[in-house]
């Protein structure tokens, strides 16, 4: 079944935006909504000031390329630098030609849309909430892939951060190898077990697989769209037949260099996040109104169910100065689910005071 209509195919919008559904300026709020990095990268200030704009840039994001080859020692070859991971989401099934495709459900809205915008036909593979939205086991994986194109999945998926091991897909896209295996590793640094976990190194021996990366979540850049597709050389090539020229500017070419100074900023970024994940998890458990699931990424989605509606937690958060991403909108967790992110300790320290606070009041009232 479709999760989609034919009024919001062409409809764009995104979770972060405080200021459309309650009429708040961003300043005005802690965002918890946006799943980026709560500190940002050490970039020199003259770093804008000196890109040369009156220049063209290289015409294959040269620049960006540069930064994955440096990074994380990947051949040019495999590496198609694209205006943020959404612009790689978006070729791949119109470059593939890919027409029956499978989506991970509940997932980021953009896997669906891009593929039926291309002419796909989209079926899902509901992640389930009985089960904790885990991972389906592996003969119904096959199963489904087996009838399929296609498959779009994300590790960590964004919302439910559910982790898809890579060795799994792995084994999946050798069983089939006349399918597509699209990963988006957006929030892949986060994980505990990067660089293990991510497949960027597998894809020179894997034909069918391609991974879609991000710089925005990490390095805190959603301003400046910055990020990849890595896959075997043959599917660049086929890929960049469909592709626009110089979609990747001159400033995104400069920050991705600045980038790889950024060591210590990287060791900070994954130090800070395990240790809130962990601190916040632990308190949430005497929160009995909250159910906490996903432990993958920089962000926790949550389920509010002590008999209220949503909509009370969220205007009591708004009026303390907090936005979290209402998720009711994503098929399968309209059952008031929402997600917020984890920010600096002080932070979230106070988004912990207030849930609680709020469910101590609620458990009150319902004695």
């Amino acid at each position: 079944m479709s999760t989609m209509t034919r009024d919001n195919l062409y409809h764009h919008e995104h979770g972060g935006e405080p200021e459309r559904r309650f009429g708040l300026r961003r300043e005005d709020v802690l965002d918890f909504s946006v799943n980026i990095s709560p500190i940002s990268p050490p970039l020199p200030e003259e770093t804008i000031d000196s890109c040369e704009l009156h220049r063209y840039p290289s015409i294959d994001g040269g620049g960006v390329a540069g930064f994955y080859r440096d990074r994380f020692g990947l051949a040019r070859e495999c590496v198609l630098p694209v205006s943020g991971a959404i612009e790689g989401i978006y070729l791949i099934p119109r470059a593939l030609g890919i027409r029956r495709a499978v989506i991970l459900t509940p997932s980021f809205f953009d896997y669906e849309r891009a593929c039926r915008i291309a002419g796909s036909r989209v079926t899902c593979l509901w992640l389930e909430e009985k089960k904790r939205f885990e991972l389906p086991c592996m003969e119904i994986l096959a199963g489904r892939i087996g009838e399929s194109d296609a498959i779009f999945a994300a590790n960590p998926n964004n919302p439910t951060g559910t982790r898809f091991p890579k060795e799994v897909f792995l084994a999946l896209a050798s069983r089939f190898p006349d399918k597509w295996f699209v990963m988006d590793e957006a929030f892949i640094q986060y994980t505990d077990d990067f660089p293990l976990s991510s497949l960027m190194q597998d894809v020179r021996a894997m034909k069918n697989v391609l991974v879609v990366h991000s710089l925005t979540k990490f390095y805190a850049l959603p301003g400046l769209r910055l990020g990849a597709v890595i896959a075997h050389p043959d599917t660049v090539g086929t890929l960049l037949k469909h592709k626009e020229p110089w979609t990747v500017n001159a400033v995104a070419e400069r920050v991705a260099g600045e980038l790889l100074n950024c060591g210590e900023y990287e060791k900070e970024v994954r130090t800070l996040i395990a240790t809130e994940r962990a601190k916040i998890f632990r308190q949430l458990k005497s929160v009995p109104e909250i159910t906490v699931r996903g432990y993958g990424a920089n962000f926790f989605l949550a389920q509010w169910n002590a008999g209220s509606d949503l909509d009370e937690l969220l205007e009591y958060l708004i009026g303390r100065g907090i936005h979290v991403r209402d998720c009711r909108n994503f098929p399968g967790l309209e059952d008031n689910y929402f997600r917020f992110s984890i920010r600096k300790p002080e932070e979230n320290d106070y988004l912990l005071e207030q849930l609680l606070s709020f469910g101590k009041r609620v458990g009150a009232a319902l004695e």
